[in-house]
Formats: structure tokens, C-alpha cells, sequence
């Protein structure tokens, strides 16, 4: 049988496990059995039973996670498919509070005997931690929402789509590149279902079904005259949506690249243009170092967001709970409680949401129970609240939680986690060609590339996919090897415009990692195009010598 019939029908690769882009685990399954689902009344047996298991132990607090997570790749190269894995894990975790202090025990033995055993366990490590003292844990209040529930808006189950589809899919674009002359091109599609249910003893009995996707790709060409080498990916954006991401309508592929994939995703039309531009790139002069006026596209700009300012107001960064594995941050209390630090220009508006329709952050309830809402962080320039769960709430003058807590599975204890942070639009109309016109000496940026912060998010370099040179208000042609430098301060604070709501976008990361041990999250950052006024660009060539 040929290898490619053969993934045809099994649709089961055996290295699920080594795929370190997925962030859940477990065995592989057969993917029709993704389309079962555990039923509702099952789950809030379960959750009755570690509940009051826990209470009786002597907790004062008690919730139960029971998660099922389904992971799904497909993976392509050339005219190949490297591989096709389906991965599913299954368990619960049960968190308690006793005597003033956290207990968590997690187990893949989802019977009433197995989640009461689970249950004395998290008491028993809560009390255990309570012998070694220390402040004890003020939980903001929740009310309890009863039953009820929360799907994500999917058009089309990514799990219901046949293998055969996703790889005509993916080889079909390859095949774009290939006949392009592109040297190499790879391609994949990423989804993840999250079958989460969460009972606390504050009366809540949450039923949600999240669903997200990553469709992407890099495509490579080589100059074997000069010796010369470029890559472009894809400009997809990993989203909170179901397989109709990557069904845009008539109507959306007249519009092609112009949206930038706002609400769908052509791959077969960006990967078109991906191979003109690594060709492009090759031949494209390399950048003059200096002081230039940047137009930052969404595409690129989500991931300087992401680490310059979602990552640096995060409280437990913020406190130092992270600096041992991702650092601190130049913020503190101090700053937050003056009213007055000016993050950047009063263009600056960044908001925390995690119920954009869309976003990879989206969930109808935290995985505390908490109801997630829209809050300011930056606003007009200025530093106004951070992010905060149930037990931090109080530390920053908070009575309740801001409903952004987070864990990767049912096996992992639950703590802050970045929900969606954007930049909001400019109120003014302005769009992107209005803003180029007004850049004299300029870059225009597309795409995300590499990136370098340190442990307090403050000083910075960025790179990106596409540079194209700003010349008296009209681009004038592609640059290579550019990269900017800043200060997070002086770069937001040279925020002069954002373009209207018209062309605001979301990106996003897929696998965010934070915590000891390490956890994955997955969340979006949405702006409209921005320009940056004289920042610091360097000439990143690669030179041999």
C-alpha cells in the first residue's frame, strides 16, 4: 500500500507524543472517537463526590477539573506526508484549600472511587503545606453559576474533517510553492479540542467545549549562484474557530491578501505570494542602518505586544513568581499604585479580554469559574491595572478576579495565565495607505520573525517577515535583514498613530510557555496597524568571517 493511502485510512501517527508543539498529552486514538463526548450528568457525579470527599477532610474550598483534550497534527513537506497524530488525555485535578493553603492532586482514574482518593489527596498536601506557615491564601469571592455551559462558535468540528481532506489541502499548497520554484515547503494543520467541565464548592457546575486552530507553513528559496538562501511563513494566524478558517467564502478570496485573513484564511493564496516573496527576499538590498519611522502590520506586531507588554503585567511576573524560568518585570506595585507611570504615548490603549470571538483565549469561564470580562491596562499611555486571578486579586486592590486563570490539563494545577491583550484601534479614520503616505523615511513590516527580551522585559529586538521602504510617503521596494531595538518605555512611547477599527486583526501564540513545571497557553493579541516614530533599526546580515 502507498504511504499515502495509507495515512489515507489510519489517520493515526504513533509519535503523537513527540510533537512539541502540542501542549497536551496522552495516547494516540482513533479520531472518530473524538466525535463522542462524556456526558453532563456523568461529570457532575464525579465532581459531587471529590467535592464533598474534600469537605469532609476538612477544606474550606474545593474544585474539580474533569478534562478530556484531543491534540491533531498533520504535517507535511514537498510532495510528503512526514506525519498524521492524534493524541487524547483524559483525567481529573482536584484543588483544595485547607487551613489557608493551597493542596492539588491530579489522576487518570475517572471512576467516584478514583476522584474521592484524588480528593483526600489534595488535603492531604494542603495541610501538609500548611505546617510550613507563611501568609495564608485570600480567595476573592465567586459566586456559584449552577449549571451551565459554553462552546466555542465553531462552524465546522476540525476533528469531523476527514484526514484525506487536510492533506489534499496541505500537499495542494505545497504544490503551489513547488510549481513556483520554491527549494523547499512544509506545511501543517494544529487543532486542539478542550472537553473541560469544572465544579466548585461555590455552586458552579461549568460545562465548556473549546475548540482551536493552526494552519501553517514556511516556504524556502534558494540562490545557488549567490549562495543566498530566504524563508517566508505563512500569515495565518492560530485562532479560536473550527475548520472554517480555512474555508474563506467567494466573496473573501476576491478580497485575497488586502485583509490580511481577518476573519478567514486562503492558503493556497498566501502561499502563492510566499513564494514570490522568499524569492524576492533573496534579491532584496540589504537595510541601512539608522533611525527610521516603522508602520508595524498585526501580523507582526501581535508577537512585540505579546512580550513587551502582555508578559511584563502579568502579577505573578510583576511579584517574581516567574523569575526563575522566564524572569520579572521592569514593572512593579509601586508603579501600578502611582497613577501615573506613562507606559507609552497616549495612543497606547491596551485592553485584556478573553471573550473575543475568535481568539485563541476565548472560553465562556475561567478554569476557576470565574466569568471572564473585558478590563484596561494601559490606558491613554498609562499603566492602570495588571493581571490578576482569585488568590492575587486582594494584593492589588481587587475584589474579585479578573477571570484569567488557566492550566494545560486536567493534570496540571491552575494559576494566572495572559488572557488576549490588544492594542485597541485609533478612533480617528486612518487607513494603512493613509498612514504610509505620511512616513518619509520609513519601513513597512509584515509578519512576525525572531525576537530577543531580557528577563525584565525591557530592553528589546524584533525582527520580521517582510520589510518593504517607506520613501516620501510611497513604498519603493523590499529591504532584507532588518531588524529594530528599543527600550519598551522609548518604543511605546513613540506610538504616533493606529490605523481605525477597519484593519484591526488578531494574532496570536499557540504555545505560550510560563510556570514551573512548564505549562502551555494558548492566546491571541488583536491591533490595527500602528507607526512607531524614529526608532533604532540594525542591519542583521548574516556574514561568514
Amino acid at each position: 500500500m502507498k504511504r499515502r493511502n495509507f495515512i489515507y485510512l489510519s489517520g493515526v501517527g504513533a509519535s503523537a507524543l513527540m510533537l512539541s508543539n502540542l501542549p497536551s498529552y496522552g495516547t494516540p486514538i482513533d479520531p472518530l472517537q473524538s466525535l463522542e463526548t462524556v456526558d453532563v450528568r456523568i461529570k457532575k457525579e464525579l465532581a459531587d463526590v471529590a467535592l464533598n470527599t474534600a469537605k469532609s477532610k476538612g477544606a474550606s474550598y474545593a474544585d474539580i477539573r474533569i478534562g478530556r483534550y484531543l491534540n491533531q497534527a498533520v504535517i507535511t513537506r514537498e510532495t510528503r506526508v512526514l506525519n498524521v497524530a492524534n493524541a487524547e488525555s483524559f483525567g481529573v485535578g482536584v484543588r483544595v484549600l485547607v487551613n489557608g493553603c493551597w493542596g492539588f492532586a491530579a489522576s487518570n482514574v475517572v471512576t467516584k472511587d478514583g476522584v474521592a482518593k484524588t480528593a483526600e489527596r489534595a488535603v492531604a498536601v494542603a495541610k501538609a503545606n500548611a505546617k510550613i506557615g507563611g501568609a495564608p491564601v485570600q480567595l476573592a469571592p465567586q459566586k456559584g453559576y449552577g449549571e451551565v455551559s459554553w462552546k466555542t462558535p465553531i462552524e465546522k468540528n476540525a476533528f469531523e474533517v476527514p484526514i484525506k481532506e487536510k492533506v489534499d489541502l496541505l500537499l495542494a499548497a505545497n504544490g503551489v510553492a513547488l510549481a513556483g520554484g520554491a527549494n523547499f515547503v512544509n506545511s501543517t494543520i494544529l487543532a486542539i479540542n478542550e472537553q473541560k467541565y469544572f465544579a466548585s464548592t461555590d455552586g458552579s457546575y461549568i460545562d465548556q467545549d473549546i475548540h482551536r486552530l493552526y494552519p501553517n507553513f514556511s516556504v524556502t528559496k534558494i540562490d545557488a549562484a549567490k549562495g543566498a538562501f530566504e524563508t517566508r511563513a505563512a500569515l495565518s494566524s492560530p485562532v479560536g474557530m473550527g475548520y472554517e478558517y480555512l474555508t474563506p467564502t467567494a466573496s473573501e478570496k476576491m478580497q485575497g491578501v488586502v485583509t490580511r485573513y481577518r476573519n478567514r484564511y486562503d492558503m493556497m493564496e498566501d502561499m502563492k505570494n510566499a513564494t514570490k516573496n522568499a524569492a524576492e527576499k533573496v534579491n532584496a538590498k540589504t537595510v541601512e542602518p539608522g533611525k527610521y519611522d516603522l508602520v508595524l502590520d498585526p501580523s507582526h506586531l501581535w508577537l512585540t505586544i505579546h512580550e513587551s507588554v502582555a508578559h511584563p503585567t502579568e502579577l505573578d511576573r510583576v511579584l517574581g513568581y516567574e523569575a526563575n524560568y522566564a524572569g520579572t518585570s521592569f514593572l512593579n506595585l509601586d508603579k501600578l499604585k502611582s497613577g501615573n507611570f506613562k507606559f507609552g504615548s497616549p495612543n497606547m490603549n491596551i485592553v485584556a479580554d478573553k471573550n473575543q470571538k475568535g481568539s485563541l483565549g476565548a472560553v465562556g469561564y475561567d478554569d476557576e469559574g470565574v466569568k471572564p470580562k473585558e478590563w484596561q491596562i494601559v490606558k491613554d499611555g498609562t499603566l492602570v491595572n495588571f493581571q490578576a486571578i482569585r488568590d492575587q486579586a486582594h494584593m492589588i486592590g481587587l475584589n474579585e478576579s479578573q477571570g484569567c486563570c488557566y492550566a494545560q490539563t486536567w493534570a496540571d494545577v491552575q494559576f494566572q495565565r495572559m488572557p488576549n491583550v490588544s492594542l485597541q484601534p485609533g478612533k480617528t479614520p486612518l487607513s494603512v495607505d493613509d498612514m504610509i503616505k505620511k512616513v518619509d523615511k520609513g519601513i513597512y513590516i509584515v509578519g512576525n520573525g525572531s525576537f530577543s527580551i531580557d528577563q525584565q522585559r525591557y530592553n528589546f529586538q524584533f525582527g520580521g517577515q517582510l520589510f518593504y521602504e517607506i520613501k516620501g510617503g510611497k513604498i519603493v521596494g523590499m529591504l532584507n535583514d532588518v531588524a529594530y531595538q528599543a527600550t519598551n518605555q522609548e518604543f511605546w512611547n513613540s506610538l504616533a498613530a493606529v490605523c481605525d477599527e477597519r484593519d484591526y486583526r488578531l494574532g496570536g501564540a499557540f504555545n505560550d510557555g510560563k510556570g514551573q513545571p512548564s505549562q502551555s497557553n494558548a492566546v491571541s493579541h488583536g491591533s490595527s496597524t500602528a507607526l512607531f516614530k524614529g526608532v533604532n533599526v540594525i542591519n542583521t546580515k548574516r556574514r561568514i568571517g
